[in-house]
């Protein structure tokens, strides 16, 4: 009786397909319907179960609950209490449209699951009581046996009984384009991983061609395909380091704000002798103040801008917080296949018994030439190269797709390998489809994995040598090599000698070595006096495939896309490290790395996936810091080595495309899944979405999430240094004893903070990309944004260029009417309100030269173009039409205690935006020749 974990998937490959029924407690006539339900009873049903999900209630409310919410909730109400409902109800709306923003922006992710689900067929072809059957696939169950065909989806584990030319698209598992070659005999290998062992088949994956039987060997979630889905939910969310920075800015700002309160309640207590309820409101208000309300506006707005800007550069962003996280980025695991190169094997070597040809060209389009020695050289030029293209050519079952409809370039069905022979032959000037049709195909020996080869039989339009019947063979140099007695040198057949042997090989290395693909092409005669059939039924590999002449090798490749080695280079000056993680072979995948620089050492370290599977985490996280390559790699590995690397403190993007990337999709700080070659299970697992599949692509989602971050920055710096000045006038009232009547009262402190500082502080969130971005390593996790640099610039220079810009413009007020001779102007005096509205105004003329300053941390605000950020422009605008508002509108005048102002208050006022901006403008410049003479030291 078959127990719930079947039995090891090792043991039944190595068991001969007769055995194999027995093992898995079936028959040749399958399970009975009483053995299926009894089972079924037992191990449950066939299907990719789901874990519950939070409620969609509980995530909504989830966006109202973070740190900065809360203060904000607290913030609104204090503003009740104080009295100031409008303030109150502005701060809760900023919450509540942040807060829908956000779940609306988030809400579609997460539904990896559903989409692994639906890459199960919903049928399924079963013998059962010795009759064919069709069942639903969840009802599948360890021994039946499934019937296969072309285009068939494969709904459980299995081991093959019988195979006819089988070949299945493992791509959704092993994340390999090329299909795989599947067979019924026994497998005694013990170095191959599950994937890899060719008498196996895997739920999810699909007939690509022939046809078989199979016994079930596992089902549901005991699954490969069902372990990816187990690890894909079980992944637990994490917090971005964005969210992670942005609680630590509250804890700070609510000790910064609070702190300020307890100060100036205490103050104006003992200082001023105000009374204990007029003081609770007026800390109130400073605390209030001191909450930055625009924050969260201007982070949504920021990413939200960053998510436009790469949705133009071939990057669609599904959450906004992964914005930010690319930004953060120290080290990018890629695939190789599709992303750093082009997943379009060419051809790009031919080799003729010591004759080398350059093929060029990339990719299917049959646009090239063959080269040698600078001169082009056509099929018809050369005998051995026509014979050597069209044997390739002709013993190939892939056909080429001219651009249509459906793709704008040439496309390909069946084996790319394959189709990339037909390609050179076309650049070589041969019509591949019209000499199909001179050349007909009679018979197929196709391609097995223990011949490492394919034979077809073809008849000649002319007879040759007495015969029409012609055997082209094409597979691993080696084996062909070793079914030659004679090769073709200059058009005339020759012996093969030993030393010609030690060429073919000599030559076949030097292209392994550099990670290139090797095919050797050989042809025969089959002539009648050979013993040959005439059946053509009786054709087998041992009659046929012997006695060949040798013709040549055609080298081919995936090559990389043009514009990834500047990528790669690009990272490396931005401090990134890139690991490639690839499912090829390990000598392709170094060749393909050194070729684009993504290692730069002689021997960089490769490890394979059975190396891995040995491998403990300590060796592993010791390796993982020097330069590695991991080649072969199963589901899980790629998933532990990336959890590894986060374990060392790093922030790991990870780019997939296959079922088999989802759980390191999920698990990276930012999952990448590519849109052409992408299944849904990845594109549903990532974070972002590569529209051109281009790696490329996320060096610029990189820069913009730089971007963000500086821009966050940019925006705290601006809010920050007005908090200065509206705190000096109050410190000047309590510390004077109130001898110096409060220069600004709180309701204007919060007009700077909702009112006119929000528009321009939000443009600031709209900045592009800063030059020399790039070229600086990735933000420390252990840095902050409210850091000790910005903490001084914002309240030491900005902070107090605008505190002392809004006390000279109060004094200013006083002297014109008589000051110091006279008393400071205070309570409903008209002087006072017209001072203290000087004092609002100034502060805010202060902040429209600081926006411009904040637009750059050292380069000119000049040489960025001044005027060029329209959102910027916009919100300077709206700043001047507001406090010409409160100025000049009486309802707004008694709410806010203002009055008008006189001609030559406007005129000083003008003086303080370019002020500002200079005194920037020459701290920048002496920053810039500071680095600059350092650098000339270096």
């Amino acid at each position: 009786m078959v127990t719930e974990n079947a039995v090891k998937e090792e043991t039944i490959a190595k068991l001969p397909a007769d055995k194999v029924y027995a093992a898995l407690g079936s028959n040749v006539g399958g399970l009975s319907r009483s053995q299926a339900e009894e089972r079924q009873k037992k191990l449950g049903k066939n299907l990719i179960e789901e874990k519950k999900k939070k409620s969609i209630i509980l995530i909504f409310l989830g966006n109202f609950v973070h740190l900065m919410a809360i203060l904000l909730w607290i913030g609104g109400a204090v503003a009740f209490l104080a009295g100031m409902p409008q303030l109150g109800i502005a701060v809760w709306l900023v919450n509540v449209i942040n807060g829908v923003f956000s779940f609306w922006q988030e809400h579609r992710a997460g539904k990896a699951t559903d989409a692994l689900r639906n890459m199960l067929p919903s049928y399924a072809r079963v013998i059962r009581d010795g009759e064919e059957q069709k069942i639903l696939a969840e009802d599948l169950i360890i021994g039946d046996i499934i019937l296969l065909e072309e285009g068939d989806k494969i709904s459980a584990d299995a081991r093959l009984v019988e195979s006819s030319d089988l070949q299945v698209d493992q791509s959704t598992l092993t994340g390999e384009s090329n299909p795989v070659r599947k067979i019924k005999d026994a497998v005694l290998k013990d170095d191959l991983t599950k994937a890899e062992t060719p008498n196996l088949i895997f739920a999810g994956t699909s007939v690509s061609e022939g046809n078989g039987k199979a016994v079930v060997m596992e089902i549901g979630m005991r699954t490969e395909f069902g372990k990816i889905a187990g690890l894909t939910q079980n992944m637990k969310e994490v917090q971005s380091p964005l969210q992670k920075e942005l609680n630590r800015l509250t804890k700070q700002i609510s000790v910064i704000a609070i702190s300020f309160g307890v100060f100036f309640f205490v103050a104006a207590l003992l200082l001023v002798k105000e009374p204990m309820a007029s003081s609770f409101i007026f800390a109130l208000g400073m605390i209030v103040a001191f909450i930055p309300e625009g924050l969260l506006p201007t982070v949504t707005l920021s990413l939200a801008m960053a998510v436009q800007r790469m949705s133009k550069r071939n990057a669609l962003v599904k959450k906004l917080s992964s914005v930010e996280a690319l930004g953060s980025t120290t080290v990018i695991c890629t695939d190789k296949t599709g992303t750093l190169t082009q997943n379009e094997m060419t051809v790009n070597h031919l080799w003729l018994a010591g004759r080398e040809y350059e093929v060029t060209g990339v990719g299917y389009s049959p646009n090239g030439k063959i080269m040698t020695g600078g001169k082009t050289v056509s099929a018809s030029e050369d005998n051995d190269m026509n014979l050597l293209l069209t044997g390739a050519a002709l013993c190939s079952n892939a056909r080429l797709l001219p651009p249509g409809e459906e793709s704008a370039r040439y496309t390909v069905l069946g084996d790319p390998t394959e189709a990339c022979l037909g390609v050179a032959a076309e650049k070589a000037g041969i019509n591949v489809a019209k000499q199909s049709e001179l050349t007909p195909r009679l018979r197929e020996l196709p391609f097995e994995s223990r011949r490492k080869r394919m034979t077809t039989v073809h008849r000649l339009q002319k007879p040759i040598e007495g015969t029409r019947l012609i055997a082209y063979v094409k597979g691993a140099p080696k084996e062909i090599m070793k079914l030659s007695n004679t090769i073709r040198i200059n058009g005339t057949v020759t012996p093969m000698e030993e030393e010609m042997r030690s060429r073919i090989m000599d030559a076949n290395d030097n292209y392994a070595r550099q990670g290139l693909r090797v095919l050797a092409v050989a042809y025969r005669l089959l002539k009648k006096e050979d013993n040959i059939p005439a059946a053509m039924s009786a054709y087998t590999p041992e009659i046929i495939e012997q006695n060949m002449t040798f013709v040549g090798l055609v080298v081919m490749a995936d090559p990389p896309r043009p514009e990834v080695a500047a990528a790669v280079e690009e990272c490396r000056h931005a401090g990134i490290r890139i690991i490639m993680i690839t499912g090829d072979y390990g000598l392709t995948a170094e060749s393909i790395a050194k070729r684009i620089g993504i290692v730069k050492g002689a021997n960089p370290r490769v490890v394979s996936g059975l190396e891995l599977e040995e491998m403990s985490d300590e060796q592993l996280k010791k390796y993982l810091k020097d330069e590695i390559i991991f080649a072969r790699v199963a589901p899980e590995q790629k998933l532990r080595v990336v959890s590894n690397l986060q374990e060392l403190g790093e922030i790991v993007a990870v780019t997939g495309d296959g079922v088999n990337d989802s759980p390191a999709l999920k698990k990276a700080d930012i999952g990448v899944a590519m849109g052409i070659a992408g299944t849904d299970v990845a594109k549903e697992a990532a974070d972002m979405i590569l529209t051109d599949d281009n790696f490329a692509s996320i060096v610029h989602a990189i820069e913009e999430g730089r971007a963000v971050y500086s821009n966050i920055r940019k925006f705290l710096l601006y809010i920050l240094n007005s908090n200065m000045p509206e705190a000096v006038p109050s410190a000047l009232f309590l510390f004077s004893r109130g001898a110096i009547p409060l220069p600004l009262t709180v309701m204007q402190i919060l007009t700077i903070d909702l009112g006119t500082d929000m528009m321009p502080a939000l443009g600031l969130g709209t900045e592009k990309p800063e030059k020399g971005i790039m070229d600086q390593p990735p933000r420390d996790p252990k840095e902050t944004l409210l850091n000790k640099k910005l903490i001084i610039k914002a309240f030491l220079w900005y902070g107090m260029l605008g505190s002392l810009a809004s006390a000279f413009s109060y004094f200013f007020v006083n002297i014109q009417n008589g000051w110091p001779d006279i008393r400071l102007a205070s309570g409903n005096n008209p002087v006072y309100f017209r001072a203290t509205t000087m004092a609002l105004a100034a502060i805010v003329f202060s902040q429209i030269g600081a926006v411009f300053n904040c637009r750059t941390e050292k380069q000119s605000a000049f040489k960025v173009g001044l005027f060029k950020n329209k959102q910027v422009n916009l919100g300077i605008i709206i700043e001047i039409i507001l406090i010409f508002a409160l100025v000049y509108l009486p309802p707004l005048q008694s709410v806010f205690h203002t009055a008008p102002l006189l001609l030559s208050d406007w005129l000083l006022l003008c003086i303080w935006p370019p002020l500002v901006l200079l005194f920037e403008e020459v701290r920048k410049l002496w920053l810039r020749n500071k680095k600059q003479a350092g650098s000339k030291n270096l």
